[in-house]
């Protein structure tokens, strides 16, 4: 029987998959294309507020390159200038983050070659990296094709926020209103979350979080909010799997 040719690493490369390292890095930056599209802006979002917010310039890619969470580091941004607690930071960061967790269930992480190239794929399991290769088929994956592709995914938001640390040095006033950036990103997520209709109750749930949290924990509302809308979906995962169950 023929034998598919080995990975330079010692890994044996399934059929379909590029059988020279370049061509499976070459495949690795292709993948990242689409989503740099989307990361890159982002990224310029991010190196501009950083600078408005009155922080150094090396935070933008310090960010991006010690945390790499997408989202959260934006809303880093607006905590740490507003001297928010680190308690509060920590548990905050977890909550947003908690999801990256369960990825890990069904990422093709064991694609990825053990030691340093498997560390690094799962610190970079980001919701982009996670969407492009959790729906391929893993006949076509390899190592060197994740890794790649992560790479060029991180690589994408530093550079973008290096750009947003020149552009708002450059600018002779600060953009007003830019600091909206994260509250938009946030609105047009849950609005393509709610052409599901399945998900309204989560929504719903998010806005009574909200607003308990705004009356009863005006200082903490943002950590109170996160804390009460996840023990709501917690409690509503038990009723919809006993629903199912009866």
């Amino acid at each position: 029987m023929h034998e598919p040719p080995a990975d330079p690493h010692g890994d044996a490369l399934p059929p379909g998959v590029p059988q020279t390292r370049a061509a499976q890095i070459r495949a690795g930056l292709g993948d990242s294309l689409g989503v740099g599209i989307g990361i890159f802006p982002l990224g310029i979002a991010l190196g501009v507020l950083v600078v408005q917010a009155g922080l150094p310039w090396w935070l933008s890619p310090a960010l991006a390159i010690g945390v790499f969470a997408g989202s959260v580091e934006l809303l880093l941004v607006g905590m740490l200038a507003a001297a928010t607690p680190l308690v509060t930071i920590a548990v905050t960061v977890f909550a947003v983050n908690f999801r990256h967790v369960f990825y890990a269930l069904s990422f093709p992480v064991q694609r990825v070659r053990r030691g340093l190239p498997r560390a690094y794929s799962t610190y970079a399991m980001v919701d982009e990296a996670y969407a492009t290769y959790v729906l391929m088929p893993p006949e076509k994956l390899s190592s060197a094709r994740i890794v790649s592709g992560q790479l060029a995914m991180q690589a994408y938001w530093v550079g973008g926020g290096l750009v947003g640390v020149a552009i708002a040095a450059a600018l002779p006033a600060p953009i007003e209103g830019f600091e909206f950036a994260l509250v938009a990103l946030f609105i047009v997520m849950t609005l393509d979350a709610l052409r599901s209709r399945r998900e309204v109750p989560s929504a719903v749930l998010a806005g009574l979080a909200v607003t308990v949290a705004l009356v009863a924990f005006p200082g903490q509302a943002l950590l109170a909010a996160l804390l009460i809308f996840t023990a709501a979906l917690g409690v509503r995962y038990v009723i919809t799997r006993g629903a199912e169950r009866a």
